[in-house]
C-alpha cells in the first residue's frame, strides 16, 4: 500500500467537495478499494498504485473541468469518472508527460501539445510559437524534468532574454540572481510543480538545473543537457543564432515564443519570425504552432486573445 497526496490548489474546497461533502461522498464511492481522505485542500490517497492512477487522473480530470466551468455537479462528476476516455495509461507518453508534487499528472492536454511531446522523441530541436496560455513553455519544462528523471540528460538549462531590462540590469539593485530573477519567475514556477522545492532547491545549487538569462549563454557549449529558450521573439537574429550553435553532444533544445508579443523596436528584427522562415527545410528540427484552442488557462483568457486577435484585424 502506497500514499499519494493532491491538491486541489485554490479551489473553494465546499464548492469542489460539496455541501457537507456530497460530491466528495459520491467520488469516494467509485473507489471502494481506496482509502481517500480531504484535509483542507489536500486530497490523500492510500491503496495499490494502479488503482491510485486511475482515480489522480480521474481528480485531475475534475479539476479540469472546474477550472473550465468555474463549476462542478455531482452529474458531471458521475460522467467524468463513468467515461472510459478520460482513464489513461499513466505510461502513455502521448498523455501523460510526467508526475509532479502532490500526485498531479503533468499531460499534453491540447493536439499540440501532444504535437510537442510527439515530435521531442524524434528531433533534438524543436520551436513551438503561439498564444500566451497554451502551454508551450509548460510542456517544454515538463518534458525537460522527464528527461532528467529517465537520466536521459545530466542537467536543464533553462533561459530568457531580459528584454524588458534592456541595458539597465547594472542600474538594479543587488546582485545578478536578484536582477534577472523576475524574469525568470515563470520558469520557477513551472518548476515548482513538477519537483518538490527541497529538490529543486539542491538542483539549483549545484546546477543540475540552471537558470539564466540569454546573455550568460556565449561562449557556452551545452552537453548532456535539456535546454529551454523562452520568450524567444524577443531575441535578435544574431542573439538566437549565438543560442542555437552553443548546442553540444545529446542536447535537446527547445524554442518557445509568441510572435504576437514581440517587445523589440522592429518586429522584422525577431531571431524567432527570422529561424521559423530560414531553418524549416533542415531534417531534426521541428516546428509547432500553438493556437487560441490550445489556450489552457482561464477560460476568459482564450476570449481576451481572441478579442485582441480581432483588433488587429481590424486596423
Amino acid at each position: 500500500m502506497i500514499e499519494r497526496r493532491i491538491s486541489i490548489g485554490n479551489i473553494d474546497p465546499i464548492d469542489f467537495y460539496g455541501i457537507n461533502n456530497a460530491k466528495f461522498i459520491t467520488l469516494k464511492e467509485f473507489f471502494p478499494k481506496l482509502k481517500i481522505t480531504a484535509r483542507g485542500d489536500e486530497i490523500i490517497i492510500q491503496g495499490e498504485e494502479s488503482d491510485i492512477d486511475v482515480l489522480v487522473a480521474k481528480i485531475n480530470a475534475l479539476l479540469e473541468h472546474y477550472n473550465k466551468y468555474n463549476m462542478l455537479t455531482i452529474a458531471n462528476l458521475k460522467r467524468i469518472i463513468l467515461e472510459d476516455e478520460i482513464v489513461e495509461d499513466p505510461e502513455d507518453p502521448a498523455s501523460i508527460i510526467v508526475f509532479g508534487n502532490n500526485g498531479k499528472i503533468i499531460r499534453a492536454r491540447t493536439t499540440n501539445q501532444r504535437k510537442l511531446v510527439d515530435l521531442a522523441k524524434t528531433n533534438d530541436l524543436l520551436f513551438a510559437s503561439g498564444p500566451a496560455g497554451s502551454g508551450k513553455t509548460y510542456t517544454a519544462i515538463a518534458l525537460a524534468v522527464k528527461a532528467l528523471r529517465n537520466k536521459e540528460v545530466k542537467r536543464i538549462i533553462l533561459s530568457r532574454p531580459a528584454v524588458e531590462a534592456g541595458e539597465s540590469l547594472g542600474f538594479l539593485p543587488g546582485d545578478m540572481k536578484e536582477k534577472v530573477d523576475p524574469y525568470l519567475q515563470p520558469l520557477y514556477d513551472a518548476l515548482s510543480d513538477m519537483i518538490p522545492s527541497k529538490k529543486l532547491s539542491e538542483y539549483l545549487e549545484t546546477e543540475i538545473i540552471q537558470i539564466a538569462p540569454l546573455a550568460y549563454m556565449r561562449g557556452r557549449t551545452l552537453n548532456d543537457a535539456f535546454v529551454i529558450l523562452d520568450e524567444a521573439q524577443n531575441t535578435t537574429k544574431n542573439q538566437l543564432k549565438m543560442f542555437l550553435t552553443r548546442m553540444g553532444v545529446n542536447a535537446k533544445f527547445v524554442i518557445t515564443g509568441d510572435m504576437s508579443q514581440i517587445d523589440l523596436p522592429k518586429q522584422s528584427d525577431s531571431g524567432l519570425i527570422h529561424a521559423f522562415k530560414l531553418l524549416h527545410h533542415i531534417k531534426g528540427i521541428a516546428f509547432v504552432e500553438f493556437d487560441n484552442s490550445d489556450i489552457v488557462r482561464h477560460r476568459l483568457v482564450k476570449e481576451i486573445v481572441n478579442a485582441y486577435n480581432n483588433e488587429e484585424k481590424t486596423k
